[in-house]
C-alpha cells in the first residue's frame, strides 16, 4: 500500500503539469476550433528559455543562483507574451476562417522554429539546473519503505493547484468569461452584440502561454532541464488529453489531465515503462471513441 501511495503521490505532480497546460490549451482552442500544435513547443520553449537564461546569469553576469533563476523566469514569461502576440495576430487571426489544415501545418513550422531556436541557442548541448529544494517530505512510511515527495514537487503542484483554481473562479465569474464563453459558442453573434471577438481571442490567446510559461518553468526547476526536443511529446499529450475532457470548459479539461497524469503515473509504477505512451494512447483513443459521439450529439442538442 505504500508502493501505491508513493505512485499517487508521483501522479499529483504530474498531473499538475498536464492540468496547467490543458486548461491554457483550451483557453485557445475554445474559440480557435483549431488544433495547436505549437502549444507544446511553446511549453518546452519557455522551460529551455528559463534555463539558458539563469545559465548565462550565474556564469556571464555573475548573479547568484538564485537571482540567475528569478532572472530566466521573468524571461520565460517576457517570451511567452511575444511568442503569444505574435501567433494571435500573425498566425491564429489571418487563419480563423481558413481550411483547418492550415492552421495544423503552420503551427507544426511554429514547432519546428520554436525548437530550432532552443537547439542553436543551446548549441545542441543539454544545460542542467543544480539540483533545488530536493528535501524529501515524509507522507507515510514503515520499516522499509517511505512514501514522499520532494519540496520543489509539493510547490509546484500549490502552484499549480492556486493558478488553476484562480484562473477557474476569474473564468466563472468574470466578464472576461462571458465574452470568452459567447465567442466560443458563436463568434458573429457574439460581434452582433457588440463583443471585441478580436479582442477577446488575444487576451485568450496570452493567458494560454502564460500557462504554458509557468509550466514550463515548474518543469525546468523540478526536472532541472527541458529538452528543446519535448515540445512534440507534450504538445500530442495534451492535444489527446483535452479532447477527451472536452474544448468547451477549461476547468474539465484540467481534472480530465490531472486524471491522465495519474493513471500515467500508475502505469509507470507497475508495468513496463517503455509500453507507457503506447498504451496511455491507447486508452485516449479508445476513451474519444466510446464518449465522443454522446457528447456531440448532446451539444448539437
Amino acid at each position: 500500500m505504500l508502493y501505491f501511495f508513493q505512485q499517487v503521490l508521483n501522479g499529483l505532480h504530474s498531473g499538475a503539469l498536464y492540468a496547467l497546460l490543458a486548461f491554457g490549451y483550451v483557453l485557445t482552442n475554445g474559440i480557435l476550433h483549431r488544433t495547436n500544435l505549437a502549444y507544446g513547443a511553446l511549453f518546452a520553449f519557455c522551460g529551455q528559455t528559463m534555463i539558458l537564461t539563469a545559465a548565462f546569469g550565474y556564469q556571464v553576469l555573475w548573479l547568484t543562483l538564485l537571482a540567475a533563476v528569478a532572472l530566466g523566469i521573468v524571461s520565460a514569461f517576457l517570451y511567452a507574451a511575444l511568442v503569444s502576440h505574435v501567433l494571435s495576430r500573425s498566425v491564429f487571426e489571418p487563419l480563423a476562417d481558413r481550411s483547418p489544415n492550415a492552421i495544423v501545418v503552420t503551427t507544426l513550422g511554429i514547432l519546428l522554429l520554436l525548437s530550432e531556436a532552443s537547439r542553436i541557442a543551446a548549441d545542441t548541448h543539454d544545460l542542467w539546473l543544480p539540483p533545488m529544494l530536493a528535501q524529501p517530505i515524509i507522507f507515510a512510511q514503515d520499516a522499509t519503505f517511505r512514501a514522499t515527495l520532494t519540496l520543489i514537487q509539493l510547490i509546484d503542484c500549490a502552484v499549480a493547484l492556486a493558478a488553476i483554481a484562480l484562473a477557474a473562479w476569474a473564468f466563472a465569474r468574470s466578464s472576461f468569461g462571458r465574452r470568452w464563453r459567447a465567442v466560443s459558442d458563436d463568434p458573429r453573434a457574439a460581434a452582433m452584440c457588440g463583443i471585441d471577438v478580436r479582442g477577446v481571442f488575444r487576451h485568450a490567446v496570452l493567458f494560454s502561454g502564460f500557462c504554458a510559461a509557468l509550466a514550463g518553468v515548474m518543469a525546468g526547476l523540478y526536472y532541472g532541464n527541458v529538452s528543446f526536443g519535448s515540445g512534440l511529446v507534450y504538445g500530442l499529450k495534451i492535444l489527446f488529453v483535452t479532447a477527451v475532457g472536452g474544448y468547451l470548459s477549461p476547468p474539465r479539461a484540467a481534472l480530465g489531465a490531472a486524471a491522465f497524469g495519474m493513471a500515467e503515473s500508475l502505469w509507470a509504477g507497475y508495468f513496463p515503462v517503455e509500453w507507457r505512451d503506447a498504451w496511455m494512447y491507447l486508452f485516449l483513443v479508445a476513451t474519444l471513441v466510446l464518449i465522443g459521439a454522446g457528447r456531440d450529439t448532446g451539444k448539437i442538442a
